[in-house]
């Protein structure tokens, strides 16, 4: 079968897939809050597929990669050794398991974009480099710098280096041009942070936050983490976001919040 008889069908109306890519254990006082003050401080890494009749948008790709997961359904815990610290992700699944599930490969996906340069959000992203890669130029900037960011790990997305990008120039980018799946700068937390809106004719809009928030917590306690780039930009972007989401009446989904993503249906079923 060549790739033209395997790509699937475009579905008529948009799609979204909800992939659990791992389970985080966290930090607290990275995230200037107190274990008391949470629910919990473990926190869930999710990807996420929006399929539209033009096309497939893969939306941060994970923090394990996947030549690491072992075959099969068992949770398993990785070590995840970084420049100046270590973390632990754990999960059963790997990305490209969950996409075959759904019927998609990484060679079906079309467009790429990150919420941002960490490492949890990119560990797979080599698999898309075939994709066209949606970015800002700063954050471009800073991943493919000399001296790279904390919390990066180059090796997982090298191969972005010679793919077809695009660089992203207004605050909202409108990727299939009918305003149903549009990436939001969302600067603070890295200096090309961005944000993606989905329109869902069903379900309704919502907002996946990238690392806007990591914790429900972060938004009602007004806490911003130690390690965002600029602080004071994330606040401002909070508040840009905040009447966004009362002018769309969008619903947030803070992509780092284990007990809400706990509740999403995952792939392969899907919202529309």
């Amino acid at each position: 079968m060549d790739a033209a008889q395997h790509r699937p069908q475009p579905p008529t109306s948009l799609r979204l897939y909800v992939f659990d890519c791992g389970t985080l254990e966290g930090d607290p006082a990275r995230f200037n809050l107190k274990r008391e003050e949470m629910a919990t401080s473990d926190m869930s890494v999710a990807c996420y597929l929006a399929v539209h009749p033009k096309g497939a948008l893969m939306w941060d790709t994970g923090a394990v990669p996947d030549g690491d997961v072992r075959s099969g359904n068992q949770r398993t815990r990785h070590r995840l050794v970084l420049t100046n610290a270590e973390r632990y992700v754990t999960l059963a699944k790997s990305l490209k398991t969950q996409l075959a599930e759904a019927g998609y490969a990484p060679g079906d996906i079309s467009h790429v974009a990150l919420s941002h340069y960490h490492y949890d959000h990119t560990a797979n992203t080599n698999e898309f480099a075939g994709a066209t890669w949606l970015v800002r130029q700063v954050e471009r900037d800073a991943m493919f710098a000399d001296k790279p960011p904390d919390l990066v790990q180059r090796a997982t997305f090298d191969a972005l280096r010679n793919s077809k990008t695009v660089i992203i120039k207004p605050d909202d980018y409108d990727v299939f041009g009918d305003g149903s799946v549009v990436i939001k700068w969302a600067p603070g937390h890295t200096p090309g942070h961005q944000v993606l809106f989905l329109k869902l004719a069903k379900t309704g809009a919502v907002l996946l936050s990238g690392d806007l928030y990591h914790y429900p917590e972060e938004r009602t306690l007004d806490r911003v983490p130690t390690f965002d780039a600029d602080p004071g930009q994330t606040r401002r972007t909070r508040t840009a976001i905040d009447a966004f989401l009362r002018k769309s009446r969008a619903r947030l989904w803070i992509q780092h919040d284990v007990i809400a993503n706990a509740a999403l249906k995952k792939g392969p079923a899907f919202y529309d």
